[in-house]
């Protein structure tokens, strides 16, 4: 039974839900949901049974000290509540946990419950993937659904993936049958700099969440962490011609297949995010990370466990929008491989092996081979490295 006696009412509520794991590469999703948490001084009402959801031996509980006293953290999901004041107030429902291990129908129904006891409008799933994409130019974020009617009414896209999928693609379909308004946003991750952290990939989810639910979001000092981190991998991939010349077909295939999609709509809504910014804020981003809104979705890669090698060279845009590929690929999402958040970010392109479901080629990748590893567990505070653990 769901008890929410210290929940007060809330106003207008969004749910926003991020899980670390396999939907979540350079751990993108789940630090856009840290942020907002820590932002705005989120108050945790409530933690899903540990023992319901998680393989221990997958994700394993930590030990600390406090005061010296030993004290173990165990591996959930948890939620908490913000409340958001201005001429708009709106208070927010964060999500934030491991990709479970087991039993997602009832974990889903479990969030549900909350949705509906809490008075949830609208739930928004945020998730990061691998892909062909430059790290010199804008995070491509795609915000898809399944339900017609609000991605005509939202101006998003219809989502016709076909393939395995993560608990991101789950719980959506789980909002979607039981009749509550649900949205992806997925943010496109350099695949030759995967490693976490990616605060530039963060700051274009929460750019594109900003847009959708027109909800001012303060940005802290995210949008000069995405400045270094660009300014970062520049440096090292100036060090290497190979991964230079990479990148460089990148940006030219990447500007030929938006050339005609640069006006209107998008420079219309980066001044609409200027607006709500001219207070003397800053600008959102800065040079650090816009969202943009390309309905294509890039060309997913799988890091190789063997030697790094030339990279591949990257679709034609022509043969990207043959393919039919949708944004909601979470089959690639968690590719990332087990390197410590906060490394130095490593720009040796790797090669493919296979790719998504649902393109030209025919060949179809399996998850299991996508798996980045056992990750240490994670509160409401504190991220921890991203864990796949739902396609075994």
């Amino acid at each position: 039974m769901i008890e929410l006696e210290g929940v007060p009412e809330l106003i207008d509520p969004v749910m926003v839900a991020a899980f670390e794991g396999w939907n979540d590469a350079g751990d993108a999703a789940s630090t856009a949901v840290a942020h907002l948490d820590r932002e705005w001084k989120g108050e945790v009402f409530a933690a899903l049974d540990a023992e319901d959801y998680y393989d221990f031996q997958v994700n394993r509980p930590t030990v600390w000290l406090d005061g010296g006293v030993r004290k173990i953290t165990w591996p959930t999901t948890r939620l908490s509540v913000v409340r958001v004041g201005g001429e708009k107030p709106r208070d927010l429902v964060l999500v934030r946990g491991i990709e479970p291990s087991m039993r997602w129908r009832s974990f889903c129904n479990e969030l549900l419950g909350f949705a509906h006891e809490l008075g949830v409008e609208l739930v928004v799933i945020l998730g990061a993937l691998l892909g062909d994409t430059p790290h010199t130019r804008p995070v491509p974020v795609s915000g898809v659904t399944s339900d017609p009617d609000l991605a005509r009414t939202m101006d998003l896209e219809e989502t016709k993936y076909e393939g395995p999928t993560g608990i991101v693609g789950i719980l959506q379909e789980a909002c979607t049958h039981a009749g509550v308004p649900a949205v992806s946003l997925w943010a496109a991750v350099p695949h030759y700099v995967s490693q976490p952290p990616n605060p530039k990939a963060t700051l274009a989810l929460l750019n594109r969440l900003e847009d959708l639910i027109d909800l001012r979001i303060p940005l802290g000092e995210l949008p000069e962490d995405a400045r270094a981190w660009q300014l970062g991998v520049d440096q090292l991939a100036a060090e290497d011609s190979e991964v230079a010349e990479y990148v460089q077909t990148l940006e030219e295939a990447r500007d030929t297949a938006e050339l005609p999609e640069a006006s209107g709509e998008a420079i219309a809504r980066e001044f609409e995010r200027y607006l709500r910014r001219r207070d003397g804020s800053g600008p959102a981003a800065g040079a650090g990370g816009h969202a943009t809104e390309s309905g294509d979705s890039p060309s997913y890669l799988r890091d190789s466990p063997s030697g790094r090698t030339r990279p591949p060279m990257p679709q034609r845009p022509e043969t990207d929008a043959e393919a039919g590929t949708e944004p909601e690929a979470e089959a690639e999402a968690g590719t990332e491989t087990d390197a410590e958040a906060g490394t130095k970010p490593e720009t040796k392109p790797e090669t493919k092996r296979g790719t998504e479901p649902g393109t030209d080629d025919g060949s179809e990748g399996s998850p299991d081979s996508d798996s980045p590893g056992s990750s240490e567990s994670s509160d409401s505070t504190d991220s921890t490295d991203s864990s796949d653990s739902s396609e075994d």
